[in-house]
């Protein structure tokens, strides 16, 4: 049922929120978006280990699934978060486990199995951390004598390759991925991880981002950081191509197709997405540095992990990199704002001589991660809420880059575009001061794990943006964001913790928002069937089906939709 509010029927009021529990509620914007409390703490439930699934399990399924939806939800994210009695520390930590919801002629099945990596084959042969994690760090055997023990530590490290965060194709094939130089070669109808590619092999990089773009053709593009001239850090953008006519693999076919300089010598920043358009690449590049010279040398004697690498440069605020994709040039313009932190690009595209882009950021130059510790997201409610409010403020930003940076004068606005207030500002010292437009912020509510029609949208004008609500860091919502009227529906059930919800277009869709979201839904306090696969209608966020199992499901971080 949906309320009105001053007469006006629910699509003709601007800047609201529609919740969605039993009814649909209008709100303006400028009132905070009504949020569910946790007293009970079945968050907790998320970051718990699990077990594996021996075969595919039927799911009961309420409603109907739309008959064109055929094919498989990929997901990844920790699934076992100690190894004997070690504890992993932080969400990133946890052994992979990948799961999938096959849904076929209205019907479901589910599988999850941990990713036989190298971390996790050794970590259960020797029944302890072997290899460091994000924020775990391994130690030596201690059956071993002092003598090996030392050797072991100076041997230096040993990168995991514990591929929690995401799966994308590349060719004909599926690779999970984190954000080292390794990536694991998956077989999307088993879930056995197939080989271990290691990307150093093929283009210079040390390490490689969680979030590809890939083009209709399958081409794909990524951003890693390298060693550019004079053994200063710099960013490399790899092109792998797509499936190749003889067959052959198309990562022995990567290359690099442009480089972005390092604000810093020694210390890259920390890169986890990028931006892209059809003409041109966009990298943000925060405060938030990697000390590469503590991961080299304090890590071999000390155990030192990666989330103790990490520093902020409090003086250099954020910068903004522009390149040409086809050929790769960088523009040398300064692009500076304030700092903050970003983990994921909702979408950019070109606009008039500008580049639009929208990102989920986080204000300030504090480190987000250091409130995911899981020891923070297991507290009780009362306590989750205490140490985010600490945390650095969400918020989704849209910035404008004007290509011609010399258009006005010193001083003045250089962003004619008439539906954004985003300014561009020449300063005397040649760089270009950014203010962006806010369009979405509300106290402790963060918008992120953001997805977009990719097919239709990725680098072009759109108008939605779905994403996550984490409320504390606590997902509890599913939002689909207008970036043009700066509405805001929500979805959400009492003591119901979803993820990232994936946007599956309907055949032969005319609208942006012809389509369905899928996400998966954990539910710790239902008597029966504590988890499901949601289906929503992309339109108005109502549901359309359900697909129930017994079991429970951790916390998953990204993942994509197979079709059949």
């Amino acid at each position: 049922m949906a309320v009105l509010r001053n007469g006006l029927p629910l699509y003709a009021q601007n800047h609201r929120t529609l919740h969605h529990f039993n009814t649909v509620e209008s709100h303006p914007q400028s009132n905070m978006v009504s949020r569910i409390e946790h007293p009970a703490g079945g968050y907790k439930k998320i970051f718990e280990s699990c077990e594996e699934l021996a075969e595919p399990i039927p799911a009961n399924v309420t409603g109907v699934i739309p008959s064109w939806l055929k094919g498989s939800l990929l997901r990844l994210g920790p699934g076992l978060f100690e190894i004997g009695d070690e504890p992993f520390n932080h969400l990133f930590d946890g052994q992979a486990l990948m799961h999938k919801f096959d849904l076929k002629n209205g019907k479901v099945t589910y599988y999850r199995r941990f990713l036989r990596t190298d971390a996790y084959v050794r970590a259960m042969t020797e029944k302890r951390i072997v290899i460091t994690e994000f924020g775990t760090a391994a130690y030596p055997d201690p059956c071993k004598n002092i003598f090996s023990r030392f050797f072991t530590y100076f041997q230096g490290i040993e990168v995991t390759d514990n591929c929690l965060v995401n799966v994308y194709p590349i060719g004909e094939d599926f690779y999970a991925c984190t954000e080292t130089n390794f990536i694991t070669k998956v077989d999307p109808d088993t879930l056995e991880a197939v080989k271990k590619v290691d990307l150093c092999k093929y283009v210079s990089i040390n390490g490689i981002s969680a979030h590809p773009h890939i083009e209709q053709d399958g081409t794909v593009y990524n951003i890693g950081n390298c060693f550019g001239k004079n053994m200063s850090l710099a960013y490399n953008i790899v092109k792998i191509p797509p499936a190749q006519k003889d067959k052959s693999d198309p990562i022995e076919k990567s290359k690099v197709v442009v480089q972005f300089p390092s604000s810093e010598r020694f210390k890259p920043s920390y890169v986890h997405s990028f931006g892209m358009t059809d003409k041109y690449l966009v990298f943000v590049e925060t405060p938030i540095k990697i000390n590469l010279l503590k991961f080299l040398s304090s890590w071999s004697i000390r155990g030192t992990n990666y989330m103790d690498c990490f520093e902020t440069n409090d003086k250099m605020g954020t910068w903004f990199h522009l390149a040409t994709k086809d050929p790769g040039e960088y523009i040398d313009h300064k692009f500076r704002t304030s700092a903050f932190n970003l983990f994921h690009h909702i979408n950019c595209y070109e606009d008039h001589g500008f580049i639009v882009v929208d990102l989920c950021t986080w204000k300030g130059s504090e480190l987000v991660y250091n409130y995911l510790y899981l020891a923070n997201l297991r507290q009780n409610w009362e306590e989750v809420k205490k140490t985010a409010m600490q945390a650095p403020q969400p918020e989704v930003r849209r910035y404008v880059l004007p290509l011609d940076i010399y258009r006005e004068e010193q001083g003045k606005n250089l962003i004619s575009l008439p539906y954004t207030t985003a300014t561009a500002v020449l300063c005397s010292d040649g760089t270009i001061w950014l203010e962006p437009e806010v369009i979405f912020s509300e106290p402790r509510l963060a918008f992120e794990f953001p997805q977009i029609n990719y097919s239709k949208h990725s680098g072009k004008d759109y108008t939605f943006a779905y994403g996550l609500g984490l409320n504390h860091f606590i997902p509890d919502q599913i939002c689909k964001l207008n970036v043009k009227s700066k509405e805001i529906q929500v979805w959400q059930e009492p003591d119901s913790y979803p993820s990232e919800p994936l946007f599956v277009p309907s055949p032969d869709a005319e609208d942006e928002d012809d389509g369905v979201l899928l996400s998966i839904v954990v539910k710790p306090g239902a008597d029966q069937h504590p988890a499901y696969l949601l289906i929503l209608n992309a339109r108005d966020l109502t549901e359309i089906a359900r697909a129930e199992v017994d079991v429970i499901i951790p916390v998953t971080f990204h993942g994509m939709y197979k079709e059949a």
